[in-house]
Formats: structure tokens, sequence, C-alpha cells
């Protein structure tokens, strides 16, 4: 690290030793005589006193330039630190030299911009100008997770011993590729406020010679997309135990963190394995939603390009946006989600605050789904089933004989079928090693975590469901999954445990302005009757199957004949019907563009979907607790 002049260094170097070291003859002897300046009637103090208690940085700038027995005259004229920096004219009048020395004052002028930094404090923005010295040091510069046009490195700060940061580069301007400084500024002050315990969080930031930097924390170490891909050898050296116990608090604290995210109003929108980070020490966290799309910083995110991970992983209702085929959430979008407006649209949402609040978002319920999807990704890694191999499961329909043709297309909303095929699978895997728990020989290598499972996937299947209306809010999720992990996995403490209801509450009064309000798919539909909806479609309740005679409830069963907009606690709906029913589901071979939105005429009747966790390849497997007791 760079030896910055920190206030603390500066007070811990300039002691009387440091300062007679650098005097000679008689000069020591003047640190005990009375200053000469008395115009403003000071009490009288010594060279010395005068010196410590507010010319320390003149006196290392003198040192630095050779003349520091030139502290006295500038004592007595009146100088001191609080008048750093000096311009040109003013340092002439210091009178450093008998006969007035340019190269000598230019020296002066140069160095004095070590002594006057200004450190970058917790939750800070500074400005600096253009000859000024930014207190940093680069740690290291190759980013920590592949990016596409990122300016990303590893820093530290003088002021913050220990600490380590990662430091985000943004071209000002209004070039091509630049971000206006007005935009930039509206950045910072959106991501100040996103301060979460697992997410990327603003820790400072500033902007200098052209370009703005934005410090955030933790420092990741490599992302889920990685750990899935290969394990990392220090995961692989825990206990057992701890491994398997590590990965059910994961869960539980991606949950979390959604839940804080939607409770204010707020969604992620791009959740994907390469957005959920690790630390060295297996702290998990997502990335800062401010900064979703790789070519962002360049200024690229603004374009239409094909993200296949977050394709693989979005919500049906992501890929039908009139924003272009493939899109994904620019920055403007993103930070639009994540701030709070009274602004009313008229999307496919109520504008009512109170049923925005008591329904997910559209933004949130797509959220609702991509976890899921992740969710079901780390419980398969616990059962040693592969993301290639789950990956090569879904697209499986998909694949015939010949060469060439389409890229297959391995999505979740797209494979519905083949993921329910999936979990019904890992279901019967768990009941297994649950009932192998109760052993004597399994009992301390954390094989009771399986116990919970199928109540796990029991919730995930809800959150797959492929009508975002019948997907569970944040909040629901957060408490039946802390359920299961505390009853059914035997975890007596799990990582995150929060309440939000209460800032739900008071957030009631708040109209959020939403990441996907353009995605005006039809017009506000007409309410209608209301129906009751069934007790047991949305019981809270789970289950451990492995006991002898478990009886799963039949919750894949369920099915829907429209797209239907509703709300799981009022049981109110709206559906409509459609021939157009790939388009949630899709059929044939390979990966196809999204079609385009139909126009508001073909839109009267809303969309027919497949229903609840219906693919479209071939009729609905058998229940997903099948053999699992």
């Amino acid at each position: 690290m760079g030896q910055w002049w920190t206030p603390e260094r500066i007070d811990a170097t300039v002691t009387r030793a440091f300062i007679v070291q650098h005097l000679v003859g008689d000069e020591a002897d003047q640190l005990d005589r009375p200053v000469g300046f008395t115009a403003e009637a000071l009490t009288e103090r010594t060279y010395l006193e005068a010196i410590q208690s507010g010319a320390k940085k003149l006196f290392l700038i003198l040192v630095d330039v050779g003349v520091p027995d030139q502290i006295f005259g500038i004592i007595d004229d009146g100088w001191d630190d609080e008048e750093l920096p000096l311009s040109l004219e003013e340092i002439e009048r210091l009178s450093l030299m008998e006969v007035n020395n340019d190269r000598v004052n230019r020296k002066f002028q140069q160095r004095q911009g070590q002594y006057i930094l200004k450190t970058i404090g917790q939750g800070e923005h500074q400005t600096y100008e253009e000859s000024e010295q930014v207190p940093i040091d680069v740690v290291e510069r190759v980013p920590p997770l592949p990016t596409k046009g990122h300016h990303v490195d590893k820093v530290r700060l003088p002021n913050i011993p220990g600490g380590v940061f990662t430091r985000r580069r943004y071209t000002l301007g209004k070039a091509p590729g630049s971000m206006p400084m007005a935009e930039f500024l509206e950045m910072v002050s959106i991501i100040k406020t996103i301060q979460s315990e697992h997410m990327v969080s603003y820790w400072g930031s500033y902007t200098h010679q052209g370009y703005g930097y934005v410090l955030l924390t933790p420092i990741s170490e490599y992302s889920l997309k990685t750990f899935l891909g290969g394990t990392p050898s220090a995961y692989k050296g825990l206990p057992k135990k701890d491994r398997r116990e590590i990965i059910m608090n994961w869960i539980l604290c991606l949950v979390d963190t959604m839940c804080s995210l939607h409770v204010t109003s707020r969604s992620h929108c791009y959740i994907k394995p390469s957005a959920i980070l690790f630390t060295n020490k297996h702290h998990i966290f997502l990335v800062d939603p401010a900064r979703l799309s790789p070519d962002a910083s360049s200024g690229k995110g603004e374009k239409t390009t094909f993200d296949r991970e977050w394709y693989d992983y979005a919500a049906p209702e992501q890929w039908f946006q009139p924003s272009g085929p493939g899109s994904p959430p620019t920055r403007k979008t993103v930070l639009a989600s994540l701030s709070v407006s009274p602004e009313q649209h008229n999307g496919f949402y109520s504008t009512n605050p109170h049923a925005q609040l008591s329904t997910p978002t559209p933004s949130q319920q797509a959220d609702i789904f991509s976890l899921g999807c992740i969710i079901l990704e780390l419980l398969s890694f616990l059962l040693k089933r592969s993301t290639s191999k789950f990956a090569s499961f879904r697209s499986a329909k998909l694949k015939k004989g010949g060469r060439g043709g389409a890229v297959l297309d391995t999505s979740f909303h797209k494979n519905l079928g083949q993921v329910e095929e999936w979990m019904t699978s890992l279901a019967k895997d768990a009941a297994r090693k649950a009932a192998e728990s109760r052993s004597a020989t399994t009992r301390h290598d954390g094989a009771h975590v399986f116990r919970g499972f199928t109540p796990m996937l029991h919730i995930v299947a809800e959150m797959l469901a492929a009508n975002p209306f019948e997907r569970p809010s944040a909040l629901e999720v957060q408490r039946r999954t802390y359920d299961v992990l505390r009853d059914h996995c035997g975890i007596a403490e799990p990582h995150c445990v929060h309440r939000y209801e209460g800032q739900q509450q008071a957030a009631r009064h708040v109209i959020p302005h939403h990441a996907f309000a353009q995605m005006s798919l039809r017009p506000q539909p007409q309410q209608q009757q209301q129906q009751p909806v069934p007790p047991a479609l949305y019981q809270t309740q789970s289950y451990d199957f492995a006991e002898p005679g478990g009886s799963p409830p039949p919750l894949l069963d369920r099915r829907s004949s429209g797209y239907s907009e509703a709300s799981r606690t009022s049981g109110s709906t709206t559906t409509g019907s459609s021939e157009r029913s790939s388009e949630y589901a899709g059929t044939g071979r390979g990966m196809s563009m999204p079609q385009p939105i139909r126009s508001p005429i073909d839109l009267r009747n809303g969309w027919r979907t497949q229903g609840y966790m219906s693919g479209a390849n071939g009729p609905p497997s058998s229940s997903l607790y099948a053999g699992a007791h």
C-alpha cells in the first residue's frame, strides 16, 4: 500500500524530535521561543506549539522542498494549514528563498497536494480536481469474474486499514459509450439506499479526471455459476455436515435478501447464477442490481443483446417485452426498479397502492420465478446432480436426429414439464437419504437436511408457476423456507432471521416505480366476480414424506385454463383464452427467439397458458412426489 499522508500519519510523524531533526544550530532553540505574530492578541505560544497545533502540513512541505527553516517566518506571517492549498501567487508571498525562485515555488505547489488529501469515508461521494491526488491503492486489476468491458479492480483506502473494496469505473461524458455526469450521480444516489448483508452494497464514490468510480463491498471470490461448474477446494475442505447445512442456509439468505427488496417496493430483475457471488468465507450475496448488464459500464447495456444465461433463468413473461428480442434490463430500467416514486403507470397490474403491495408486482413475480430456478440448482447440487446434466435434461425432449439445427433451448420457462420430472426424481432421492439419516452411521454427516427437501420442493413448485399471479410473495417464501430449515432440516439457528411485515405496512402509502412498467402486455382487466380459493390450494404446512405413509398434497395436479391475474389471498381472478398456448411453454426443436407482442386488439382475451408448472414437452408428468414415500 502507498504511504499516503493521512491525518493520523501526519500527527504521528510531526513530533518534536522530527522537527528538531530538520533544523540546525540555533533554529532548534528558537522552537521554545514565543511566536512573534500577535496581531490577533493570541495567547502567548511557542513556535513548537504553533507547528504542532496548526502547521504540521506546512512543515512537511517545507522539508520536501528543502527549506524547513522558513517555518518561523511563515508562522510569523500568520499562515497555517487551513489555508492550503496555496496558489502560485500566494506561494511567492511566502518568500521561501531570499531571491524569488520559480522552481522552488512550483515544487511547493506540486508537493502540497500529497498532504491535503481528501479521503473517502463510508457513504461519501468526493469530487476531485484534475490535479488532486486520490488516496487509493489498487490491489488487483484483474476482475474476479469474467466481464465484458468492465473496468473493475480491487482497491484499498488508507483511512480504512485492512479494508478491501471492489472499484468500478465509468467513463463520464456525452460521447458514445459514456455516461452523463447527471446519470452517474443519480445512480449513486439510488444505490446508496441498497444496504444489505447479502447484497453488493455501496461504500463510497468519487469522480476524477473524466471518470466516475464506485466503491462496493464485499469482495467476491467466485460466483454461483463457477461454483456449480466446478466446486471450489475451500468448500470441499469443509466437513460434510457443514457443506450440506451451508447450502440450505444459502437458500434462506437469498430468499431473505429478495424479501428485503420486495417489501420496500423494489425488485432485482436479473437473477442468474453469475449474479450470485461468494466471499472466501462462503458468504453469499447478490450482485448489485444497478450494474446488471455485463456491458453497462461501457455504455453497451442499452443495446439489444442476447444474454443466454439470463434467458435460461428468466420468467416466461420476461421474454415478451416490446423492447426487442432478448434484451436484458437496461441500466435505466433497473435503476427505476430500485427507486420508489409516486408515479402511476397503466401497465398490466393495478395502480392501486394497496393492491400492488398485497400482490407482488410484475418484476417481483419474475424475481420469484428466477429465484426458484436458483434454489432448484442448489438442491440438485446437494444430491450430486450437475448443472450441465440438469440443462441437458431440460432440453431432452427437444433433441432430434440429424446434424445442424438451432441451439437447444435449456431454459426453465420453456421446459417446465421436464423441470417437473427432475423435481420428482430429486424428491425420490432425497426421501431415501432422509430415511438413511436416522441411522447412527449418518447421524453426524448432515443427512438430516434431506428431510426438508420435499417441503422445499413444494415451495419451489409454486415459485415456478407459469402464471405469475400464482407465485407466492417473497414474504411467504421467506417464512416457509425458514420453517423448513428449522423444523425439517434440523438447523436450529438458520443464518437469516428477519421480519419484514412492519416494513411492508409502512410502505403501503407509496406507489412504486417498477422496472417492468413498460411491459404493457394488455389493458387493465375488468374485475370479475370473486370466487373462493380452496383452502388447501395455498396451504403453507410442510410435510416430511420420508415418514412411512406420508401423503403429499396434489400440488402439481393444479392446472389453469387461462392466464390468471389473481390475488393469492383474495381469490379474485381474471382469465382468458387463446390459441397461442405455446407462447409460454414453447414447442418444437431448439431455441427460438421470442415472438413479437400482439396488438391490443389481439390481446383482448389475454393468453391461454399451459397452466401451473405445465411444459410444452408433452403432458404433465406424474405427481412431483410420486414414490417419495
